[in-house]
């Protein structure tokens, strides 16, 4: 593959030797093992408790593994730790792992890398290709960075909006290799910027130049090399990020191009099902949900929702429609599944949506429209006006318990995804984010 840039050929990597032998050295060895639990914690605890490691959490679902956080806040909202100015203009959301938070900004027209410690401090900011300027009138206010950076393995990844795909020391900020996916998969800059955040399994790297060689590719997470391309999936970049799920007999990654709902195998990179699924501007930007072998998604503009039910038929998978509606047409501030109910907002259908998952029926609607992250049985839903709600996770009735008005970043909606970890809520609005306590004391 052509301009591929290997920068740092260094890997941070850990081994566990496996322990064998007599009844004697296996209690050892699990003496061993309970000893590094109580010193350094569980794997869970640590992969998921106190860490957001990319767009919408480990998982991809936006849900908090978090627990003791304030159910009511004080009128004048919670308490600011800290406000971090100077990330630029932008929508990317934060990830954050091993005590650094990470996320992007553009500044002179340029796309910057940043990372924080978790008291605000600066501590590297590294560039990643030109910024993405629109010469549409109404999309200049849309201008700055919209991908995630992904964290995994001791390596920071972000696809700027150029589609300049790069990977960098989490520690240092040093840059390790960089891809032009436009260069190297044919590929056209987005209407609005690339704005996936990349997805990481293993050692490989799934993300969607959407271009004439190569639609969504499978990329080596070490260097950036070729594993497999895919040239099936129609239409151009839906602005979506993909998720991962098992069924079929496959591990599938799936995600949404401008015209349809796809799931492609992970192994081969082979189109396993699709379905079409366009809205009136060609605009897929909410992450699909999968479960139970359902897949959700949603489109805006008045598009509306479906549930797609995916079928086995041999080696085959065939995907049947469950439902459609026009209601919570959701614009690009995510929807969440919790307990058999969707929850999100609509566009045109204009509202706080919370449905049936398995049928589409509405349970309740409410004012608004914008983002939300779930932890601790509760919503946190950032209006793209800035209000700030605490919402409780229930299907019955929209039942609000505290609010307040987000930062003021400079111009432009509040449309960066927020983030709950480490007992904290993080907003981001264009220049600005600021970290807010929310444990209960």
């Amino acid at each position: 593959m052509k301009n591929i840039k290997i920068l740092l050929n260094t890997q941070h990597k850990s081994k566990i030797d496996t322990i064998t032998g007599t009844r004697k050295n296996k209690i050892y060895a699990g003496f061993i093992y309970c000893l590094i639990i109580s010193l350094f914690g569980g794997v869970t605890s640590a992969r998921e408790k106190g860490e957001w490691h990319c767009f919408h959490g480990l998982n991809r679902n936006n849900m908090s593994a978090e627990t003791g956080l304030l159910k009511v806040w004080p009128k004048a909202g919670p308490k600011v730790l800290w406000t971090v100015t100077g990330l630029g203009e932008g929508y990317s959301s934060v990830s954050i792992a091993k005590e650094y938070l990470f996320t992007a900004g553009m500044i002179n027209n340029q796309s910057y890398v940043f990372a924080f410690d978790l008291n605000g401090k600066q501590i590297w900011k590294k560039p990643n290709g030109q910024a993405w300027e629109s010469t549409m009138s109404h999309a200049r206010g849309y201008t700055g960075s919209r991908s995630t950076p992904t964290y995994d393995d001791g390596v920071v990844y972000h696809l700027g909006e150029t589609g300049r795909l790069a990977a960098f020391d989490y520690r240092t900020g040093k840059e390790i290799w960089f891809l032009n996916l436009r260069e190297n998969f044919d590929a056209e800059i987005p209407e609005y910027g690339y704005s996936e955040s990349v997805h990481i399994d293993g050692d490989r790297l799934y993300c969607s130049p959407a271009g004439e060689k190569g639609f969504m590719v499978c990329l080596n997470k070490k260097d950036g090399e070729l594993i497999w391309v895919n040239e099936e999936i129609t239409g151009v970049a839906g602005y979506s990020s993909p998720i991962l799920a098992e069924f079929g007999g496959y591990l599938q990654i799936i995600n949404m191009s401008s015209n349809c709902v796809y799931g492609v195998d992970t192994k081969t990179g082979k189109l396993l099902w699709s379905v079409e699924y366009e809205g009136p501007r060609s605009l897929n930007n909410t992450d699909p949900i999968f479960h139970n072998g359902y897949v959700f998604a949603s489109s805006g503009y008045g598009k509306g929702s479906i549930l797609i039910k995916l079928n086995i038929s041999g080696k085959e998978i065939i995907p049947e429609t469950v439902w459609h509606t026009t209601l919570m047409d959701n614009h690009h501030g995510g929807v969440i599944l919790l307990d058999g109910y969707l929850y999100g907002a609509g566009d045109r259908s204009r509202g706080w949506f919370c449905l049936d998952f398995m049928t589409g029926e509405q349970m309740w609607k409410t004012r608004g429209k914008g983002s939300l992250v779930y932890a601790d049985n509760m919503f946190y839903f950032l209006e793209e006006t800035g209000t700030m709600k605490l919402v409780k996770a229930t299907s019955e009735k929209y039942d609000e318990t505290g609010s307040f008005e987000g930062p003021d970043g400079g111009k432009g909606m509040h449309w960066a995804h927020s983030v709950v970890c480490g007992g904290r809520l993080y907003i981001r609005h264009n220049d600005k984010l600021v970290a807010y306590d929310i444990e209960s004391k």
